[in-house]
């Protein structure tokens, strides 16, 4: 699909339509990119995300599924769970397609948080790495 250079601004923006979860058609716009490789991968993304679709990068798997959990759960298991998701979790696996992580990317998350040492040379303790595991 098409970006688009606003004349104004020099800047490009992505115009498309789509079909919602209702089967709605639904346009969406987004203005203010600075290339027209990053308003197409916008979209790109925007697109892979109403699609649920598992080739989408982690961390747009990670909105969607904030956005859902939100509602079922308490507000302080929330705030607990997107602090460990956001801190510990997408610097990781930032980039990676879903589709793409293996077990063997997991072990070598788990084993990073298990060998970090903070400027005193103190670690996680274990009752924190098993608090991190289970909110995955």
């Amino acid at each position: 699909m098409p970006a688009y250079k606003d004349k104004k601004t020099g800047k490009w923006y992505a115009s498309f339509y789509f079909e919602n979860w209702n089967n709605v058609r639904e346009k969406k716009m987004k203005r203010g990119f600075e290339t027209k490789k990053d308003a197409l991968e916008w979209e790109r993304e925007f697109l892979r995300q109403t699609n649920v679709d598992f080739d989408m990068k982690f961390e747009s798997f990670v909105e969607i599924y904030i956005s859902d959990i939100k509602q079922r759960v308490r507000e302080n298991t929330f705030i607990t769970k997107e602090n460990i998701i956001r801190k510990k979790i997408v610097p990781f696996f930032k980039n990676k397609k879903m589709n793409a992580i293996t077990a063997k990317d997991v072990i070598q998350w788990q084993n990073g948080l298990m060998i970090y040492r903070d400027e005193n040379g103190k670690g996680y303790s274990p009752v924190y790495l098993k608090t991190i595991y289970d909110f995955c």
